[in-house]
């Protein structure tokens, strides 16, 4: 008889009584808080989502999995890709929970670095053969992220200084962060990462490198993972919330986080170091937490998608114009985007295997045997979508006129003097109650009009990478020699020379 796996889930209280715990190390406005301060509750309730969600039994199938370190149950956001499915599972469940919240549910972060640093740990002690030990390492320390659902953030970006230079050419070598001193019981290292999201929530902070490495760079080719109140570590901390609501809440009232993450002169055991100057391997790091980032944002951007179509239609029905021509053009457009960046997601899901681009190489076999997605399709899907954001904004705008801007406050409906007046003036679709007519221009509101709803925008558009990124990966990955050559027959031209 089988025995049967144990459950490693904790609940949401438990995550916010383990973040009431930690030593203060994050600084907001000049204020050092600590992690449940009243102003970070927001962001906890958006990420406790994915703990009361996968509480659920409806939810099993595509938010819990089997470890296949442990053979444990444990919640999809600390789970290593084995195949096909869980990829396809990952991208739905991602879909599922922001479209709970409306938005970004931010643990994506830790599934992504995890993977990335799964197949590269591996990697590079094979190239060492066998002289180092990060892979069982990592594992050590993954079994323990599974087993205790804990909530990782990735540390990916650098400040970067002069963007022209590299990282040892730089005139202050901490703006990317390097490994300062190597000892026998761990490295010292120094530097700071930047937007790095719900970091000032997470449990650990993993640090990868964020960008191809020459030999001279080999001591900024560092991973490692980190207690967000250890020692050394600092954070400066931006908090996202939208404007607060007393008279007329929202359904959900989402929150992030974006974090400095500042190193100074930071002690990480070796049992923690995953990467520690294989600069050959720094790069294929870069590229593959960014890929599986991407990955994410196939469900993410589908389900904004959800979101903003729902906003748009019913933007339309408030202002009673949901049959007109133009109205159902742009329903369209939003629809389009949507499905064609969770097709490619999809794609990229299906077309999943233990494989890695090399540029000029092609697919080769990489890692331990976990599956990674298909760098085309996605950066396609994340290109696609990222590239959309601020048209379908143009579009909300368009849709519902110009009142998001310029509706009156909560306190302004609840004034005897005022309120039915503005009931009266607000109304415009006869057959809906004027309330909700007035509780979705607040909401609309908080998307167009709001700082956090301009930071969502400027997220939305570089989060993952920004399009630039996805397009120097398409054009440098994808086969354009082949098409070149299907015209040539066509053409009726001489075939191309094959290289020797």
């Amino acid at each position: 008889m089988e025995k049967k796996p144990k459950s490693t889930l904790r609940t949401k209280d438990q995550f916010i009584e383990a973040l009431s715990t930690m030593k203060r190390n994050i600084y907001y406005d000049g204020e050092k808080i600590d992690r449940t301060d009243e102003l970070q509750m927001h962001c906890i309730n958006t990420i406790g989502l994915t703990y009361d969600e996968a509480a659920k039994p409806e939810n099993a199938d595509f938010m819990l999995a089997r470890s296949h370190l442990t053979g444990n149950t444990i919640n999809r956001f600390t789970h290593i890709h084995q195949n096909t499915e869980d990829l396809h599972k990952k991208q739905d469940m991602t879909r599922f929970l922001c479209c709970k919240v409306g938005g970004c549910i931010q643990r994506c972060m830790g599934i992504d670095a995890v993977n990335g640093i799964y197949n590269v740990s591996y990697e590079a002690d094979k190239a060492n053969n066998g002289e180092t030990a990060y892979h069982e390492n990592f594992k050590k320390w993954l079994t323990r992220f599974q087993n205790e659902d804990l909530i990782g953030c990735c540390a990916q970006t650098d400040v970067k200084g002069d963007r022209m230079l590299r990282p040892a050419d730089q005139p202050d070598p901490d703006v990317y962060v390097r490994i300062k001193e190597k000892r026998s019981d761990g490295i010292i290292v120094s530097g700071c990462k930047l937007h790095i999201s719900e970091a000032s929530v997470a449990d650990e902070i993993l640090v990868v490198p964020t960008r191809a490495l020459r030999k001279s760079d080999k001591d900024y080719a560092a991973a490692f993972a980190v207690p967000a109140d250890h020692d050394g570590v600092k954070q400066v901390v931006t908090i996202h919330n939208f404007r607060p609501r007393k008279h007329f809440p929202r359904g959900f009232m989402p929150g992030l986080t974006d974090s400095y993450v500042i190193f100074e002169d930071c002690f990480v055991p070796w049992d923690r170091v995953f990467l520690c100057g294989e600069y050959q391997h720094g790069g294929i790091l870069a590229l593959l937490f960014a890929l599986f980032h991407r990955h994410s944002y196939s469900g993410c951007k589908p389900a904004i998608g959800d979101v903003l179509l729902g906003t748009a239609a019913l933007a339309a029905e408030v202002n009673n114009i949901q049959k007109a021509e133009h109205v159902r053009e742009k329903f369209a457009e939003i629809i389009l985007t949507t499905e064609l960046g969770y097709a490619a997601g999809y794609t990229a899901s299906d077309l999943g295997k233990p494989e890695v681009y090399i540029p000029g190489v092609g697919f080769v076999p990489y890692g331990p045997g976990s599956y990674i997605p298909n760098s085309i399709y996605c950066n396609v899907g994340r290109c696609l979508t990222g590239e959309a954001v601020y048209r379908e904004q143009e579009i909300l705008c368009d849709i519902s006129g110009g009142i998001s801007a310029t509706f009156p406050h909560e306190k302004d409906f609840v004034n005897p003097e005022t309120k039915d007046l503005l009931l009266k003036y607000t109304k415009r679709n006869p057959n809906m109650p004027v309330e909700d007519q007035a509780q979705f221009w607040r909401y609309l509101g908080d998307l167009l009009c709001s700082a956090t709803g301009g930071i969502l925008n400027v997220g939305g558009y570089h989060g993952g990478g920004s399009p630039v990124m996805e397009q120097i990966a398409i054009t440098t990955q994808y086969d354009i020699e082949s098409r070149k050559d299907i015209v040539r027959h066509l053409a009726g031209m001489s075939p191309r020379e094959k290289k020797k």
